[in-house]
């Protein structure tokens, strides 16, 4: 019977040589402030948990959508009109901005809102031109039933932030969202892509630099 033969080992140094002969990763950013120590993976590791966070709060938000059967963003553009409305009535261009949403996405969803009897528009009595939006007493009803819920769910999800870190979270990401706009529209730049690979323009709001 023949013997198998078994190819050695290899050394400690050897795989110590092929290890130092990896290639080393491409940066992913180039701004000395993203960088620690010339590497990039601090920067990576806070873009890839900032993804998990929000797929995490997506989660949430669509539960509480699904309690009162609703899909996510009509429960974003509900609350957040139930929001404005408690100092004063909002119009879909006041909402639209909020959200960050373009005004035409946020017409559609409060036109579906409005068929269910959720939300209503009035004529501003300032502009009759404008309309406002406003919380029907059966959208009312549905956001009074999830609210207990909210506060306790919310209370868990966010108890790491302490006083004064909502503002300075706040400002930082609305920058983010600022900047991530002008980031999108330089990938389709440099990047162009048709059909099924184009990168998705769905409802995000376009800026105009002042």
């Amino acid at each position: 019977m023949s013997r198998s033969r078994v190819a050695p080992l290899a050394s400690a140094s050897g795989s110590r040589k092929s290890k130092s002969k990896l290639p080393v990763p491409s940066l992913t950013t180039s701004r000395s402030a993203l960088l620690t120590n010339g590497s990039d993976l601090a920067f990576r590791q806070l873009v890839h948990t900032l993804l998990a966070f929000l797929a995490r709060h997506e989660t949430v938000r669509e539960n509480y959508a699904a309690a009162i059967g609703l899909t996510g963003i009509e429960y974003t553009v509900l609350i957040s009109t139930k929001s404005f409305v408690a100092s004063g009535a909002v119009s879909v261009r006041e909402l639209a901005a909020h959200l960050h949403l373009s005004g035409a996405f946020v017409t559609t969803i409060s036109n579906k809102l409005q068929e269910m009897g959720l939300l209503d528009k009035l004529v501003d009595p300032e502009d009759r031109r404008r309309l406002r939006l406003v919380v029907t007493a059966a959208g009312d009803a549905l956001l009074a039933s999830l609210a207990p819920i909210e506060c306790q769910v919310n209370d868990i999800q966010f108890d790491a932030l302490g006083a004064g870190d909502v503002g300075r979270l706040l400002a930082s990401v609305d920058k983010l969202v600022a900047s991530s706009e002008r980031a999108i529209a330089l990938q389709r730049y440099l990047q162009p892509a048709t059909g099924a690979d184009a990168v998705p323009r769905r409802a995000v709001k376009k800026r105009v630099s002042k």
